[in-house]
């Protein structure tokens, strides 16, 4: 017998999510991103190798490299041996060095060294997609961008608060709905709380300071 496909989440309403948000503020003031970075430019290069690690792993290969490297014009200097050296740790490491030295040439050559505000400029450069983009801009320039990484992605599908079978899609969904006040930190407080309480095998539904809004069918039981 095949078994029957699980119905999709059903769509939180707007009060809720505006609820929802208001719960995450009070809980965390000061949500921000936990990739270490002193400026636009070491921000740009941790999340650029950020891709498919974990934040812990960058921020302990990026301890040593940034003490070295804050500009593109460090990033030349240093070169491409030293880079690998510095970041040997994380996943593609060699892919990602030859990205970021390609990135800091363009960066010195076409923008005077400095990281370009505009989404369109920053998708050009080497290893730099949308999401990549868009934390950059948030974080850095202050824009009200959604950075749709895999825990966004899942809880905007779990709770029913963004719907959607692609990252951009539930971006998309996400600007929607997200109250205007909350969409600067919206990004931040969604990954944390993917990361830590709505996490992908077993959800925290117990310790969730959202469970009686969001719309998950098989919220896992407070503990008697």
């Amino acid at each position: 017998m095949v078994a029957k496909a699980e119905k999709p989440t059903p769509p939180m309403t707007k009060t809720a999510i505006a609820e929802a948000f208001a719960r995450f503020a009070k809980i965390m003031p000061e949500a921000a991103t936990e990739l270490n970075f002193v400026n636009p430019y070491t921000l740009l290069v941790a999340v650029t190798l950020s891709a498919q690690a974990t934040d812990v792993g960058v921020n302990k290969a990026t301890k040593s490299l940034f003490e070295v490297v804050t500009t593109p014009a460090d990033m030349l200097a240093l070169g491409l041996d030293n880079l690998i050296n510095h970041i040997r740790t994380i996943g593609l490491f060699n892919s990602k060095a030859k990205n970021l030295m390609a990135m800091a040439e363009i960066l010195m050559n076409e923008h005077g060294g400095e990281v370009p505000e505009d989404r369109d400029a920053l998708e050009r450069l080497p290893g730099v997609g949308r999401k990549t983009a868009n934390v950059v801009l948030n974080e850095a320039f202050g824009h009200p961008t959604i950075a749709v990484d895999t825990h966004i992605f899942r809880l905007g599908n779990r709770t029913g608060m963004a719907t959607g079978k692609t990252p951009l899609e539930v971006e998309k969904k996400l600007l929607k709905v997200v109250p205007d006040d909350a969409k600067k930190e919206a990004h931040h407080w969604l990954i944390l709380h993917g990361r830590y309480c709505c996490v992908a095998r077993k959800p925290r539904c117990a310790d969730c300071v959202i469970a009686d809004l969001c719309r998950y069918r098989a919220k896992t039981p407070t503990p008697a």
